[in-house]
This record gives structure tokens, sequence and C-alpha cells, in this order.
């Protein structure tokens, strides 16, 4: 069943995709060659119970770490390891969850690492496009397919593929909620969007096949052509007159 939120708890969701946002601005600054994801992951769990917040993916289906480190090739649900260290033209997916109050929130960014390929610049500008197409059709009497649509376009106008076996999702009080947001579709078909419901909208490119497979940590999910994978989500409540992006956070 969809979740319909009141303006009370749109802000305990915001409250909790608020620190998500602010940890990845900190992360953002730390994320260079030479450091390893296992720092990357202290940094951030740190970060979030300083805030007053719990790490969502902690323990969460029995994953290992608070944040997904996702390198190059990988799409999600990459482990953190003091062995995995950044390199000079790696890209790096973090993808962050938090718990306060009994409310989630959960975003992502793929970073580039120091000096990265044309190809790379592309496929992080036309991810982190895609979302904002996507973010754009959040609006009340929309569809869900209409985010779908407008991501997949995105994604197609640059020449890349959108990975078709991880979607997003509805979040709340649970981490992973009704509806599934696709990131392929046509327009007009889906659930109705409504006031007070809340999407984690999370677009995954690939800079190859739309293929992907799992490895045998049973979670790290990648391309099936080992190319390049990019990542970009935000919490968005679907507001009285449009959405309202809850984990953005602007630079200082």
């Amino acid at each position: 069943m969809i979740q319909i939120h009141d303006l009370d708890e749109v802000e305990l969701i915001r409250a909790s995709a608020r620190i998500v946002g602010r940890c990845l601005l900190m992360l953002s600054r730390e994320v260079r060659p030479g450091v390893s994801t296992m720092e990357l992951d202290r940094l951030a769990e740190a970060f979030i119970r300083d805030s007053g917040g719990e790490p969502a993916f902690k323990g969460y289906r029995g994953f290992p770490a608070s944040i997904c480190a996702s390198i190059n090739e990988e799409v999600v649900h990459g482990i953190p390891g003091a062995k995995r260290i950044l390199r000079e033209g790696d890209i790096v997916s973090l993808d962050i969850g938090v718990k306060r109050e009994g409310f989630f929130g959960d975003a992502a960014r793929t970073f580039p690492v120091g000096e990265v390929s044309s190809t790379a610049t592309r496929l992080l500008d036309a991810t982190e496009r895609a979302l904002e197409a996507g973010i754009a059709q959040a609006r009340p009497g929309n569809r869900v397919s209409d985010i779908s649509a407008a991501i997949e376009s995105e994604v197609t106008r640059h020449r890349f593929r959108v990975v078709r076996a991880l979607v997003g999702h509805g979040i709340g009080r649970e981490l992973h909620e009704e509806p599934q947001v696709p990131n392929y579709g046509r327009m007009g078909e889906g659930p109705k969007l409504k006031e007070g419901m809340v999407l984690a909208i999370e677009p995954m490119v690939n800079a190859g096949t739309a293929e992907v497979l799992t490895l045998s940590d049973q979670w790290t999910v990648v391309t099936a052509d080992r190319n390049l994978s990019a990542h970009f989500e935000h919490t968005v409540a679907i507001g009285s007159e449009g959405p309202v992006n809850l984990s953005k956070i602007e630079a200082d």
C-alpha cells in the first residue's frame, strides 16, 4: 500500500534526508586518490550519529557497512573495505540512508576521483540531469511512469542506458516502500502521484550494456560488460504545487 504522509511526517522524513544530504556534502570533500572506502564509511557513520541519526543500511538484510561505495563498473551496493583504495581516474558512487525518529531518508551521488575520462564526465552529467528530469515530473496528478519516462528520455538522449533490474521506491517509516519507481517506461502509466507521497528517485545509468550481475558477496551489483556506471538519488516529496527535494543540500 502506498503511504500518504501528513505535513509533520514529511518534516520528519526531511530531517533524516537532510542528514543524508549533509553527509554526502561532507564526503565530497574526502573523495580523493589514496582514500579507502572503509575510511569514507567510518567518516559517514560518525557524521550520521553525531547528527542524531542512525545508519539505515548497517545491518539491513545483513549489509555490513553504513554506506554503499561502488567503484567504476559497480552499479550499487558496493561494500566498503580497507583495501578498496580510490585511484586517480575512478568514479565512486556513495549511497547513504539515515533513520531518525522512526523515519528514513536516502540519497546517492557519484563522484569523480581526481581527473576522469571524458566518458565518465559525460556519464555523471547525464545521470544527474536524468535525476533532475525525473524529479520535475514528481507532481500531483502525474503518474509514476511520468518520472520513469523522463529519466529514460534524458539518458537515451546522451546515448547511455538505464539499468532496468533495479528501481527507485517509496520511503517513509520503512526504507523501501511502495511504489516502485522504475527508470524506464511510458508516460501515463502506474499509480497516480498524490500530495504526501515520498519517493526515492534514483537513476542508475550504464555507459555500456544495461545488463547487470551480482557478485559472489551477494551484494555488489556490477555491469555485465564491466563498463562504467553512475548512480544519483534524492528523497523527494510530492508537494501541493510540485516536487519538494528533501535531501538536496546546497554547497557552502
